[in-house]
């Protein structure tokens, strides 16, 4: 049993990791510096309220990737093909990164709103085009059962870069102006830089060259539309059970996506101040979800990715339930502590299978773009659903609130064990034929 475990954690040895905390840290960085970061740079500059809410639209291009999606997945950029397809368009949009948030540095928001607005924007789109070309890179490096072990790497440097753009950013902040703050994350793209220009192209791309098609520009686009959009998407509905497939995929952290809304909400109401929400759900928090990311890692290594996301699923619910205790409990800062712990350490190991699932179901000939429309899929639950749950909370409290988020597992796990014996069934049929 003990070697099982080791040989299971041993996929962290491997020097492709180190890869992946550095484009895990390249994905994540930008993310503060379009949100929560920039936020205070406004308000700092005198920007309303009401012009500070709205730059959340800036955004929006993270939940429409799958749209520029094919062109990444297809198109090799002519600039940077000696480094290879995955590694081209990494190079690219690291680039594009480092020269918008550079120029953000540049603008005073106060005098040039619109200007920053349009550098805010490109820094999106940007970070969102990375986002699909770094999925793929992940996807095709590593054998699906490495999967878990490789996103919760990935996790961990994003939640680096995080750090980067938002405790050390406002660290800085508070001995420099905001202009040469943001002058200075420009330079964190050069982490993936790095990491690109050190790294190998995964196999598979190591030598793509896109064929080339005769005709008029006519022909040669609906060409490129069949292959690039059309038969990703008829590849997916060919696979059996598709359409439970896309169901378990948006039910699956429903859960999660449902309390995350309304968990500082209810920290406060439990009568705790932002410093101390701000202290737990960073220290304890982020520690928490790291180390239940390289657990989730693991399990996955060891167990496979369906019997893990049993695991993680179940988990998810139990460590739900626990914020009933802090209800209860009220204002006690050592039940928070381990309420937050133990649900992100679920939530960390739940993300690695899951990532690992996601993963598991693209086909290699169309990674960016199927990966691009799952991950799309799984923040419409987010998005959509979890939009109900403040109304939820007015209409029965908080202890039924969790309880009732907590049941919110059931029918993605529900999902999940009519999808394994359907696949069971299968196999037991090709088995009888072959026989």
């Amino acid at each position: 049993m003990l070697q099982k475990w080791l040989n299971a954690i041993k996929v962290y040895a491997d020097r492709r990791m180190l890869v992946m905390t550095g484009l895990g840290f390249s994905s994540g960085f930008p993310l503060m510096l379009i949100s929560g970061t920039l936020s205070l740079w406004l308000d700092a500059s005198g920007i309303s309220y009401t012009l500070i809410g709205m730059f959340s639209l800036v955004k929006t291009p993270y939940s429409f990737k799958w749209l520029w999606a094919p062109v990444i997945d297809r198109i090799q950029l002519p600039l940077f093909g000696r480094l290879g397809r995955r590694r081209g368009w990494a190079l690219f949009t690291q680039l594009l990164l480092m020269a918008a948030i550079f120029g953000m540095a540049l603008i005073d928001p106060a005098e040039h709103t619109c200007w920053l607005v349009l550098a805010a924007v490109i820094v999106v789109f940007a970070s969102a085009s990375q986002d699909v070309v770094l999925d793929a890179f992940r996807i095709e490096m590593f054998r699906p059962k490495d999967q878990g072990a490789a996103s919760a790497i990935f996790v961990l440097g994003y939640r680096l870069g995080l750090i980067f753009s938002g405790a050390i950013a406002l660290w800085l902040a508070a001995y420099m102006s905001w202009n040469d703050v943001y002058v200075i994350m420009s330079f964190g793209a050069l982490v993936g830089v790095v990491t690109v220009l050190c790294s190998r192209e995964p196999a598979r791309d190591r030598h793509y060259k896109e064929p080339k098609v005769e005709g008029s520009r006519r022909t040669r686009f609906k060409v490129f539309v069949r292959k690039a959009v059309v038969e990703p998407f008829s590849d997916f509905i060919r696979r059996p059970d598709w359409r439970l497939v896309l169901l378990f995929v948006f039910l699956y952290k429903m859960s999660d996506a449902y309390m995350g809304p309304m968990a500082n909400v209810f920290y406060v109401k439990m009568g705790f101040s932002t410093a101390q929400i701000a202290y737990v759900s960073k220290v304890f928090g982020m520690l928490a979800t790291i180390v239940g990311g390289i657990v989730g890692g693991a399990v996955v290594s060891r167990y496979g990715i369906v019997k893990s996301l049993w695991v993680c699923g179940i988990l998810q619910g139990v460590t739900t339930l626990v914020f009933v205790v802090q209800a209860y409990a009220g204002h006690n800062i050592y039940v928070l502590i381990g309420c937050i712990s133990l649900d992100n350490i679920a939530g960390g190991m739940s993300v690695a299978a899951f990532v690992a699932y996601l993963s598991s179901l693209c086909n290699v000939a169309y990674t960016a773009t199927q990966y691009a429309l799952l991950s799309s899929l799984m923040t419409l639950a987010r998005d959509a659903v979890a939009a109900t749950s403040g109304k939820m909370v007015e209409l029965v409290g908080w202890p039924m609130f969790f309880t009732l988020t907590a049941l919110m597992t059931v029918p993605g796990l529900v999902v999940l064990y009519v999808l394994e014996r359907r696949e069971k069934r299968r196999k037991d049929r090709i088995r009888g034929i072959i026989s």
